[in-house]
This record gives structure tokens, sequence and C-alpha cells, in this order.
């Protein structure tokens, strides 16, 4: 009896201290097994106090009376499957008549607390069909991306949701998108990953950096081109304008429209084409938008609306030609001058980190979700990478990346730096970089200049030699 004390104080102590130190070891060693059984012995109990049960149907009070039993009682949604995952558990339930999904949406706060789980969502999967997903544990206190993650071509595993489930930036299906994040709030970190997730890639990056290129030139070797201010910024995007139009000749020129031809094989954007002659799609990351489009005299005025211009066309009509927008800034707002809401209007994807004005989350939220607009200006400070992250369904959700340092994104580019595409229109405008030694995308300390080719004619840019290991920034 001593031993078997003994042993059992043992075991609870071990549960504690991984219950504090390593949560995400807690749940699999026991969090799961408690969390299963509490929700299967309070489920009728928790549901029924939620307000989340039906009376019983006339055909059964008439079939008590008939048999003189007593009065059924009401019944909860029938849980179709309970799946634990490495971050929670998965709960399927099918809804009784009379019964909404909007219903088990409402209740997910006090769901949360009668279960004992830290966090509980709840989506609609098909009609009278709903997913519970509960986790465990801050999922997002420690950030750990799962090591299989379903990958496709223009698809990037960047960060991981409350409900720990990976978010995607998949620009197939959002093509364009706005990134918003005061100073030390995480859009850094949230932007290398995005890169590090587009090196092994078949794409072509376009950096334009107006903060004399110290966040996208060290990371020179897999982007195809550069611009690190305005004036050099304004001929790269028209080189794209122009690359755009040339991609919808050569769409023009395959569409293969004839009575013969079957309508799943008429081209109508670049990934319709042959592998052979298809385009290398386009990333193009403008990592502080305000500098574009602040202006101090009638020159530059002059230039800004130019550059608001090329990227407004760029963001109506670059899907189909493969060119996708990566918008990020600390400010964004109608102040900026005209056309920006009319830029943002085209960005379908929103992700918002702390940010220091209720303007610039209504810019981003405002037209999607006001309870967005409410979570995206509560972040607090102390929490970098925490965002918010929504489209234009009125979906969102709270995610955040894991930690990525500006060493490692550097490795990563030079990595997969024989993987960067040549294009013409761009090729300008791409830096050059001098040969890597072996093993260098792999060390924690090599220095390697980069340099850059003088401009074309009527270019501005002032580029120098820059290194890629400097100092990280936020």
């Amino acid at each position: 009896m001593t031993a078997f004390m003994v042993a059992l104080v043992l075991v609870v102590a071990a549960a504690g201290l991984l219950r504090w130190r390593r949560p995400a070891w807690y749940w699999l060693t026991f969090g799961v097994v408690l969390a299963t059984v509490r929700v299967l012995v309070r489920y009728a109990s928790v549901m029924d106090a939620c307000g989340l049960t039906v009376p019983p149907s006339r055909w059964r009070l008439a079939l008590a009376r008939v048999a003189n039993r007593p009065v059924p009682e009401s019944r909860p949604p029938r849980i179709l499957r309970l799946r634990p995952t490495r971050t929670g558990l998965i709960l399927r339930l099918k809804l009784r008549p009379g019964q909404d999904a909007f219903d088990v949406a409402a209740s997910t706060d006090r769901l949360r607390h009668s279960f004992g789980m830290y966090g509980v969502t709840s989506r609609e999967v098909r009609s009278g069909v709903v997913e519970v997903r509960m986790t465990g544990y801050d999922v997002l206190k420690q950030v750990q991306m799962p090591a299989n993650t379903d990958t496709h071509p223009m698809r990037v595993p960047v960060a991981l949701r409350e409900d720990g489930s990976v978010h995607y930036r998949d620009y197939r299906a959002v093509p364009h998108g706005l990134t918003l994040g005061a100073t030390e709030s995480g859009k850094s970190v949230y932007q290398r990953n995005l890169v590090a997730g587009l090196a092994p890639m078949d794409v072509a990056l376009v950096g334009i950096d107006c903060k004399q290129g110290v966040e996208l030139f060290p990371l020179a070797r897999r982007f195809s081109a550069l611009a690190d201010n305005p004036d050099t910024a304004l001929e790269l995007l028209e080189a794209l304008v122009s690359h755009m139009e040339e991609v919808y000749q050569l769409i023009r020129a395959e569409q293969r429209i004839s009575v013969a031809v079957p309508d799943a094989e008429i081209a109508a954007d670049i990934w319709d084409l042959p592998d052979d002659i298809r385009p290398v799609p386009v990333v193009v990351l403008v990592d502080e938008v305000a500098e574009l489009a602040l202006f101090a005299s009638k020159e530059e005025e002059k230039r800004r609306d130019r550059i608001i211009t090329a990227l407004v066309r760029l963001a109506q009509l670059g899907r189909a030609a493969g060119i996708y927008l990566e918008i990020c800034g600390q400010r964004f707002g109608s102040e900026l001058g005209k056309g920006i809401t009319m830029l943002r209007a085209q960005l379908t994807g929103r992700t918002a980190h702390r940010v220091n004005d209720e303007t610039s989350a209504n810019m981003a939220f405002g037209d999607i979700s006001p309870d967005a607009v409410l979570a995206a200006i509560q972040i607090p400070a102390e929490t970098r990478g925490l965002a918010i992250a929504g489209d234009s369904t009125g979906g969102w959700h709270r995610i955040r990346a894991p930690h990525t340092s500006l060493r490692q994104a550097v490795n990563t580019c030079n990595k997969y730096a024989n993987r960067t595409p040549d294009v013409p229109a761009l090729a300008a405008y791409r830096p050059a970089a001098g040969s890597l030694p072996p093993g260098a995308a792999v060390q924690d300390s090599p220095r390697h200049s980069l340099t850059f080719p003088a401009p074309p004619v009527g270019a501005t840019a002032s580029r120098q030699a820059l290194t890629p290991a400097m100092p990280e920034t936020e």
C-alpha cells in the first residue's frame, strides 16, 4: 500500500510539473484521457444547462403514455465522432430538428467552462452537422507547427490558429492580402515565414522595401527583383504591369477556343496553360505601403499617384496573370490619399497584428466583421506575433506565427537560391549576388556581400552592397 501511494504521488507530481512546464506533453500523456472522460460523462447535463437540447417529440410522448412509462427527457445533439488531436479534441455533432449551428456557436464560452478546456470553437460542416474543436492548452503561447502540413503549389503554412489547426496563405484561393502591424508587433516574423515558405516553390519573389532594404534585401538571393526606394518601386511596378499585359497576350494566344475544344481545356489564366509554356507566378511583397503613398512636393505627388495606380491595376487584374500582392504596413488609413480604399477593396486576405489605433483595425476588418476589429485592438503588447486573420467571408481567427530569426530566413533563401526564376521583364531589378561557398546556406554566421547591377536608364535607385547577416528586426 505504501509503494502504491508513493507511486501515485509521483505520478500526480509528474503530471503537475508537465502541465506547468510542458503543457503539450501533459496533454498527450494525461490531459487527453481526462478530457475525453470529462466530456463523455458531463455531455448530457452540460448540453441541457446550455440550452442545447430539444424536448421529446409528440410520438415519443404518445408512446410513453400508451406504455405507461415516464416522460422521456430532452435530447442533446447526437455525437457522431469524438477524435483526440495533439492539441485538443474534435467533437462532431448531429443537430436535432429545430436546432441551429448558431446556437452551438453562441454557447462555446459556456462549453469551455463546463468541459474544463482552454478554448472552444465551432463551425458548420454541412447542414445539420457541427464540428466543435476544443483545445486543451494555450497553443499560441509557444507555437509548434506540426511536422506534416498539407502544402500545395502557392499554399504556404505560415502560422498556427488558436484551435490548433494550421493557418495557410493560399494564393490560389485568396490572391491578394493586407498585413498590418505596429512596431514590435511581429509583422516582420510573419513576413519571414511567408518568404521561407515560398522559397522552395516555383515562384518569383518581388520585393519593395522602402526602409533602405533592411527587411527584404538580406533575403535577396531568392528574390527576382528588389527595390529599396519609391523611385525604383515605381519603375518596378510599371514593369510588372507590362509583364502582366504580356502574360495576357500569351493566354489569348493559347486559349484554344473552337467548337471542338471542351470548356475545361479553354485557358482563362496561367494555371490553364500547359506546363511547358506557363509563366512563373509572381508574389509581390511591399514591406511598408505608407512610404509609397506619402509625398511632400508636387513631383512626389505625381510619383505617388502612379505608384498607387499601378498597385490598383495589379490588384484588379493580376490574379489571372499569376501576380499576387502581399501589402504590409504599420499604418493603413484613408488619409494616405486617393486610391487607398480602392486598393484595400481588392485585398481579400486581411491579417492584423497589434495596431496603435482603431482606424487601422477598421481599415483591415471594418468591412468584414466588427468582432474582428474588437479582437485586433485588444491584442496585448507583450504577445508579439499574435494576430487576427480574416477574409471577405466574415470569418476570422487568432493566429500566431512561429518565431523565425532573420538568420534562419536568410539560410532558407540561400539554400533555395537556385530556384530563383529569371523574369525578363524584371531582369534590370534583380540583385546580383556573389557565389555561395559549399554549405554556406546552413552555417550560422557566414557573411557574403551582395552587389547590385547599375539601374537602367532613367532609374534613380541607389543600390549598395548589403550582407544577408543583418541585425534582426521585428
